[in-house]
């Protein structure tokens, strides 16, 4: 299997390479040649198979080249140890609960699999792999969580400090061993402008072998399809069309589902649900694409001012503008708007977290002007990862799931840096 920059279709690598460079040369972003499409008599025996079961099948379309059977089997299994059920909220709607793994959060799935990919990848290697990650949130938790104690591996993660939730700092900030966290005195777009840079130099790629395992990496961002398939197959079969709306922040999450659809799943339209931070929904309903300073808003996760993948939607669609904007529904709201619809969808007796209440808002400000269709919004972290901001909005107090309680007894160690690439450089090369 081999996989292109979206800089040049003709640099191309292997899935070795692809997964440990991370990103192309060129600031690329990685993706694969072929997409392979599954039989529609396959697709309709999913309702029938596990969520496992669907994982080998989609994994072995995808992955068939360069793995064996027996090791998709081993990645699919270490990734899946967890559901994401399908809840009915309301007539038509239906939440996909992402929030059921270690760190309750969504990236769990692709953390997971990236961790376990990148290990059989480097297995006869002797030299240490650094996987530098920028996080607005949860993808701090859930990388760190799936590379603790990875042989040859050193995570180095880098937050915006008083930006990310407490919660969230505690379960990338107390871990240790393999693991570092870096407090950046900036927002999120500092973060991921400084681990860019990283890997486009020449000085530090010379002395250090660095990675990510940011939604960039075909091995954080591939494995998200999996939820897509899982979801659609535990759908009511009816006539009615199907929409999926993703909260998003650098859109790695509903590119996944478009990688899904192109694969053969029938989703009719897919709704990309932002705060606001509204870059991508303004290009989508007719302006320029046109990055901007990211503003800090109660669904942090997505306070993304320039997302990394978006040229992946491009290119899923061919670098097809108006085709992107067929398929894909741009909406965005504001903090008000968020708490406003977690209190309404509360009483009726489901909480959601911020970025799932946008999700959901998405999804049924869409169904309101297109009545033909059922859809899931995706809920992808757990409320209590933003205990604060529920408790406020609901007027309730939150039980913390036990796994939750536990990281905040830990003890926060971090290393302090500016927003300066040179000062991060020179850290890098101290180790």
């Amino acid at each position: 299997m081999k996989f292109f920059s979206t800089n040049n279709s003709d640099h191309q690598v292997d899935l070795a390479e692809a997964v440990i460079r991370g990103l192309a040369p060129d600031q690329g972003l990685y993706m694969p040649v072929e997409i392979p499409v599954l039989a529609k008599d396959l697709l309709d025996k999913f309702p029938e198979m596990s969520f496992q079961e669907i994982g080998y099948e989609v994994i072995g379309a995808l992955f068939s080249t360069a793995l064996s059977q027996a090791q998709i089997k081993e990645l699919v299994d270490h990734t899946l140890t967890f559901d994401a059920p399908l809840v009915k909220v309301e007539e038509d709607v239906y939440s996909l609960e992402l929030f059921h793994g270690p760190t309750l959060a969504f990236k769990d799935f692709g953390a997971r699999f990236c961790s376990k990919l990148m290990s059989m990848l480097m297995e006869k290697s002797d030299r240490k792999v650094r996987v530098l990650v920028a996080t607005s949130g949860d993808t701090g938790s859930a990388v760190a969580n799936g590379f603790l104690g990875v042989d040859g591996v050193e995570v180095i993660i880098l937050f915006p400090k008083g930006k990310v939730s407490e919660l969230q700092e505690k379960q990338f900030t107390t871990l240790g061993q393999n693991i570092t966290a870096l407090e950046v005195d900036g927002v999120f777009d500092d973060c991921q402008r400084m681990v860019k840079e990283a890997f486009l130099d020449a000085e530090l790629n010379e002395k250090l072998l660095l990675t990510s395992a940011n939604s960039i990496n075909v091995a954080r961002w591939i494995p998200q399809c999996l939820y897509y398939f899982y979801a659609f197959s535990r759908l009511p079969k009816n006539d009615k069309k199907v929409a999926f709306a993703v909260p998003s922040g650098n859109f790695g999450n509903i590119a996944a589902g478009i990688l899904a659809q192109r694969m053969g799943l029938l989703i009719d339209q897919f709704v990309a649900a932002t705060n606001v931070n509204k870059v991508v929904p303004d290009f989508l309903n007719g302006a320029d694409f046109n990055s901007m300073s990211s503003i800090a808003t109660i669904s942090n996760s997505m306070d993304v001012g320039n997302p990394s993948n978006f040229p992946r939607l491009l290119a899923l669609y061919g670098n097809d503008e108006q085709l992107l904007k067929e398929n894909v529904k741009g909406y965005f709201y504001s903090d008000e708007a968020t708490v406003e619809v977690m209190q309404k969808v509360e009483k009726s007796g489901y909480t959601m977290d911020p970025h799932g209440a946008v999700g959901y808002l998405g999804l049924t400000d869409f169904m309101a002007d297109n009545s033909d269709y059922q859809g899931v919004f995706l809920e992808t972290a757990h409320p209590g990862k933003f205990r604060e901001t529920v408790e406020k909005a609901l007027n309730l107090k939150l039980e913390l799931p036990e796994r939750l309680a536990a990281f905040m007894d830990g003890e926060k160690k971090v290393e302090v840096l500016g927003n300066d690439f040179e000062e991060f450089k020179g850290y890098l090369i101290s180790l």
